[in-house]
């Protein structure tokens, strides 16, 4: 073991390979600072680039593109309020109401250090429990994946704020859109009207950054009269990194616990960091003894977000190297990149290639320091993005997010949809609905519909999914988690009724 860690650290530090893998994590950073440009799309461009390369430093970029990616996501939705990827989506509740408030800086910097302990951990964890962890997830059937995601959806309850039903009603409309196209297991088109925009349904990316990126622009277009850097105040750029650094020490739980489940969540094929996030931010918001903070520009749902979200690719590499099952779609580049060069990936891949396998695991950790120098070297750079003013950042931005709608599927199409989105979105925050349960059923709802129908068919009978006991464990878990969440909304109407009765009598 030790000799074949030493092997793969050999390859890893060859100054070509950090030459290159420094390269991968800048391209990944920005990359996935760009909306609509996701993860994905920076690695499917990597790979033809890694072919005359040696298998191990082809992965280690890859890699060093992946973990970037990772936390790219985290700048525009810190300093912008558009997540850049998928799995940033809840970084925004709280990294840029925090950066309006005057602390950019602290924003970017709880997210970068987050990602990168998030990182670390999982790196420790795949590690040591690859084996044990992938043989669990590979027994999971569609049951479980079912309840998981019905567990997933009752994050829709903590994310509504003082309206239960608006939320709801933000998260059907969700559900509805995601229902909208092909139907997921035999492609029959539904809901379409028979249009020809419609046909191919609504691509996840385009209802994001619809969502999310239309509507905020034309919210700042609204506001004519407040200057983009308007919140930035002059003592945010002097910001201290490491002073950040200890903050997010200082909270080793929900660093932790952010951390497990997004190992968790990686190691489920096809669940994914858009999942793993907003679990973490769900699961830091029910843990916190101020609740209510949470969406006002908290720390500690930053550091969940980020933590969660980076730990995924730790975990989705538990899977693909121990049973050469991807758990998502980039650990499955990652395996066409291996076959490429005539490795076979599975349970034989650290016995027949145990300096590829622990190159792998060094690469991890050496990508998470270079995001780690990169992000912090450049921190002031990002930061100049909130002094740009509105007529500038707002027409850039809105390029930025028609080409990624438009690269996706390379439809002129999309872009219909994009602005149609956009200007739901838009209504739906003027009305004061809340959107992150909205995407959060475009998210989830074609996944639970899939593993509904896929257990429907093994097995007619409705009581397996009680019978099974890891099923019903995360279905008792969604009930506890809807009455936890509707008890928490009833004492925070309760603790803020006083205070209106009091400016009523005055």
């Amino acid at each position: 073991m030790l000799d074949a860690f030493l092997a793969g650290a050999h390859q890893v530090f060859a100054f070509d390979t950090l030459i290159y893998m420094l390269i991968g994590s800048v391209a990944g950073i920005v990359a996935a600072a760009i909306p609509g440009f996701t993860v994905t799309m920076a690695i499917i461009l990597t790979l033809p680039l890694t072919f005359a390369m040696d298998p191990l430093q082809g992965v280690s970029v890859m890699l060093s593109v992946y973990v970037g990616g990772y936390t790219g996501g985290l700048i525009s939705a810190a300093l912008l309020g558009i997540p850049g990827t998928p799995s940033s989506v809840a970084t925004t509740f709280d990294a840029f109401p925090m950066a309006r408030g005057g602390e950019p800086g602290r924003a970017l910097s709880l997210g970068v250090w987050a990602s990168f302990f998030g990182t670390v951990i999982s790196t420790v964890i795949l590690i040591v429990a690859a084996p044990p962890l992938a043989l669990i997830a590979v027994k999971l059937g569609p049951w479980e994946y079912f309840s998981l995601i019905v567990f997933a959806l009752t994050v829709v309850a903590s994310l509504v704020g003082n309206s239960l039903m608006r939320g709801l009603i933000a998260g059907v409309i969700g559900l509805g859109l995601a229902t909208i196209g092909p139907d997921p297991m035999m492609g029959r088109p539904r809901l379409t009207f028979e249009s020809d925009i419609l046909m191919p349904g609504l691509p996840f990316l385009v209802v994001l950054i619809g969502i999310f990126a239309i509507s905020q622009l034309m919210s700042e277009v609204e506001d004519q009269g407040e200057k983009s850097g308007q919140a930035l105040i002059p003592d945010s750029i002097d910001f201290k990194t490491w002073a950040v650094m200890r903050e997010v020490l200082m909270h080793p739980v929900n660093l932790v616990r952010s951390s497990l489940i997004g190992v968790v969540i990686g190691a489920l094929p096809g669940a994914g960091g858009s999942i793993a996030n907003l679990l973490a931010y769900d699961q830091a918001k029910r843990s916190s003894k101020t609740p209510e903070k949470f969406g006002k520009g908290i720390a500690d749902g930053v550091v969940a977000s980020e933590a969660g979200n980076s730990a995924t690719a730790g975990g989705g590499l538990i899977p693909m190297i121990a049973l050469g099952i991807p758990g998502s779609a980039v650990d499955a580049i990652l395996m066409a990149a291996l076959m490429v060069h005539g490795v076979s990936v599975g349970p034989r891949l650290i016995m027949d290639h145990p300096d590829l396998a622990y190159g792998m695991f060094v690469a991890m950790v050496v990508s998470s320091l270079m995001m780690l120098v990169v992000c912090v070297l450049s921190m002031r750079l990002f930061l100049r993005v909130t002094d740009i003013p509105k007529q500038f950042i707002v027409p850039t931005v809105m390029i930025c997010c028609v080409i990624g709608a438009f690269a996706l599927n390379n439809r002129v199409s999309d872009l219909y949809l994009l602005g149609a989105i956009g200007l739901i979105g838009y209504g739906l925050k003027s009305l004061d609905y809340p959107l992150a349960p909205l995407v959060l059923g475009v998210i989830l709802g074609p996944i639970a519909e899939t593993n509904l129908r896929r257990a429907l068919m093994s097995d007619g009978d409705w009581t397996v999914f009680f019978t099974r006991p890891i099923s019903a464990v995360l279905l008792v878990a969604a009930l506890l988690s809807v009455i936890f969440s509707v008890r928490s909304i009833l004492k925070m109407r309760q603790k803020n009724r006083p205070a209106t009765d009091e400016q009523d009598g005055d």
